[in-house]
C-alpha cells in the first residue's frame, strides 16, 4: 500500500510535467499562409506591410540588440550567454548563475513582442507611456514595450526587488536598443 501511494505521489508531478512539456512545444507548427498580394498588371507579387514587418524582424538578431554587457548592466548582476530564439520569432534571453542572485533579461522582436504587449493589456495591466524609444513606448513593471516604424520590441527584466528601483534603467536601455533598430 505505501509503495503505491508513494509511486502515485512520483508519477502525478512527472506526467503532469511532461503533458506540459509536450503542449509547449509545437514541433509541427501550421503552415504560414500566403502573405503576397497577387501581382499588379505585368509586375510581380509585393509582400503585405504584415509580411514587410515580419521579414524585417527576423533578420534582426535580439542577442545583438541587447548585447550582453547591456542586459548585465540592467539586471544588475553577471548573467549567462545569451540564448538566441527561433529566426520566424527573433528574441534573446540572459539567464543569471545558478549561485544566484536570480536575474533574467528578455527581449522580444516583432510579432512575439507585439503579442506579449497586446496580451498584458487585455489583462489590465498599468502602463505608463514613455519617450524616445520609438513611436510609440510604454512601461509596466520589470517590461518595456515599443514601437519603432512597424517593429515592436518587449524587453523584460526578472529580479526579485522592487521593480521600481528599474524602471529608469529599463526605459533608458529600450531607448538604446531602438537607436540600433
Amino acid at each position: 500500500m505505501r509503495r503505491t501511494a508513494l509511486t502515485a505521489i512520483l508519477t502525478v508531478p512527472v506526467a503532469l510535467t511532461a503533458l506540459t512539456a509536450l503542449t509547449a512545444c509545437d514541433d509541427d507548427p501550421a503552415p504560414a499562409s500566403s502573405t503576397a498580394q497577387p501581382p499588379a498588371a505585368g509586375g510581380t507579387a509585393s509582400p503585405t506591410p504584415a509580411a514587410a514587418t515580419t521579414t524585417a524582424a527576423a533578420a534582426l538578431k535580439a542577442c545583438a540588440l541587447l548585447p550582453k554587457k547591456d542586459a548585465e548592466a540592467l539586471a544588475d548582476s553577471p548573467l549567462n550567454a545569451g540564448i538566441e530564439g527561433p529566426e520566424a520569432a527573433p528574441s534573446c534571453m540572459y539567464t543569471g548563475p545558478v549561485s544566484g542572485p536570480t536575474a533574467q533579461v528578455e527581449i522580444y522582436v516583432g510579432d512575439g513582442a507585439k503579442k506579449y504587449y497586446d496580451i498584458d493589456r487585455t489583462l489590465n495591466h498599468t502602463f505608463t507611456p514613455f519617450t524616445g524609444a520609438g513611436e510609440e513606448a510604454y512601461a509596466e513593471d520589470d517590461a518595456v514595450f515599443f514601437r519603432k516604424a512597424t517593429t515592436w520590441v518587449a524587453i523584460r527584466l526578472v529580479r526579485l526587488d522592487d521593480p521600481a528601483l528599474h524602471r529608469d534603467p529599463l526605459q533608458n536601455l529600450a531607448r538604446q536598443v531602438a537607436g540600433r533598430l
